[in-house]
């Protein structure tokens, strides 16, 4: 074998040694970040998750359609972790904590399963259930401050992650005033995952009020954290001192 021969054979060796070598490092790295996907929203390869859905106002069985569009968006999350999705209404789920990882959609006035989580896993935080439109209708009340809608111009949700402790699965609640600010949390929670494993944790629980802004334009596109009320929303309020 002359020199030129041998220098090509050990080039092509060299190419196929470096090829190699970045597909096992790429492959690796999807692996690696799969995994962490999967610890974060609690659905290892074959899992199933619930997705809870409200209905629509004034409707027994129907779902908003902007609804829709924030289960198609989750169920996304879900089969990209190689998971599976069982949809159910909010008025038939019939499900414990930490069995299998749950997704709750809307707030308590549509949602009934929504309206037993807030006073169990979130006692700090309510919501208004009133059904009349008023001002106070959907507002929000967390560590001593009050979120009103003006709607279509500023609209609010709270989108939290809870776990009860080291490998159970988490529940995820999209609690919003309006069906457009549920889809709004659900592509925050899509587009920002990354970093909400990364500050809180695969175990972690957190509570953050999300900000919709001018929904009339802009959908669920334009999202602003308003804070990070984990404390306060998981803490129960103080009990008033009877008056004496």
């Amino acid at each position: 074998m002359n020199e030129d021969v041998r220098n090509i054979v050990l080039g092509v060796l060299a190419t196929g040694v470096s090829a190699s070598l970045g597909w096992l490092a790429r492959t690796y790295l999807w692996r690696r970040g799969l995994r962490r996907k999967q610890a974060f929203f609690g659905l290892p390869s074959g899992s199933e998750c619930l997705l809870v859905v409200n209905r629509l106002a004034g409707s027994e069985r129907s779902v908003h359609a902007t609804d829709v569009s924030a289960l198609l968006e989750l169920s996304a999350l879900v089969k990209d972790c190689g998971a599976r999705t069982r949809i159910v209404q909010h008025d038939t789920a019939r499900q414990g904590l930490g069995e299998i990882a749950e997704f709750c959609i809307g707030g308590p006035y549509s949602n009934r399963r929504m309206a037993a989580h807030l006073p169990n896993l979130l006692p700090g935080l309510t919501m208004n259930v009133e059904q009349e439109p008023s001002e106070d209708r959907g507002m929000l009340t967390v560590a001593g401050e009050t979120y009103r809608a003006e709607w279509g111009v500023t609209e609010y949700v709270v989108l939290a992650r809870l776990t009860r402790g080291e490998g159970v699965r988490p529940v995820f609640l999209l609690c919003g005033q309006a069906a457009v600010t549920n889809q709004a949390a659900a592509r925050h929670l899509a587009r920002h995952h990354k970093e909400l494993a990364g500050k809180y944790g695969a175990d972690g629980s957190f509570a953050l009020l999300l900000k919709v802004v001018n929904s009339q334009a802009y959908g669920p596109d334009v999202v602003e954290l308003v804070a990070d009320v984990t404390r306060a929303a998981l803490s129960a309020p103080s009990a008033t001192p009877a008056a004496t």
